[in-house]
């Protein structure tokens, strides 16, 4: 019994390494965080999916016979991986876990925008279209003094441009024209 879980989790552990070296993109190396919505499917197992399931403030999602678990800064594939390995001791045989995003944390923008606040995270955001979202400029705002403090590193704040990508949890402020 040892041995074959022990096989199970070696041929898992191969096969997220491959698919991810294979087909590494943003879902892949994405570390979701709080206020990330996430489905789980256990592939046969519907009374243990999630369709969607928001990380708490804890950084921990609660799943039927396991618990709560935390998944604060992990990726898709590894929370598949956590999960798989959790159903693994003792639960399920040969348990199929999938992982998606549902809906991305939000980002926020403040400062000189007609309507600041936190927004919905939309893939391939620019610095140009979140303030977009946000009402457009106001007549004071400096369109060159923006700054953004990534949710990553939040002691660094960098100035970018309106071309500049967007992530989830980030913060945007606009500046005020001095002239």
């Amino acid at each position: 019994m040892k041995l074959t879980k022990l096989i199970i989790t070696l041929t898992l552990s191969i096969m997220m390494f491959l698919s991810f070296t294979a087909t590494a993109d943003d879902t892949d190396n994405y570390k979701v965080s709080t206020d990330d919505e996430i489905s789980i499917t256990i592939f046969n197992e519907p009374d243990l999916s999630l369709d969607k399931t928001r990380i708490g403030a804890n950084g921990s999602i609660s799943l039927p016979l396991i618990g709560q678990i935390e998944v604060k800064g992990l990726s898709i594939p590894q929370i598949e991986f956590k999960i798989t390995n959790l159903l693994l001791d003792g639960y399920l045989k040969k348990p199929n876990v999938s992982v998606t995003i549902t809906e991305y944390r939000p980002f926020y923008i403040n400062g000189e925008v007609k309507k600041p606040g936190s927004y919905p995270y939309r893939k391939d955001l620019t610095i140009e279209k979140a303030i977009t979202l946000a009402g457009g400029f106001t007549d004071r705002a400096s369109k060159s003094a923006i700054s953004l403090v990534g949710e990553l590193d939040k002691r660094f704040v960098k100035a970018v441009s309106l071309k500049d990508t967007v992530k989830p949890g980030d913060v945007i402020t606009i500046s005020e024209s001095f002239f």
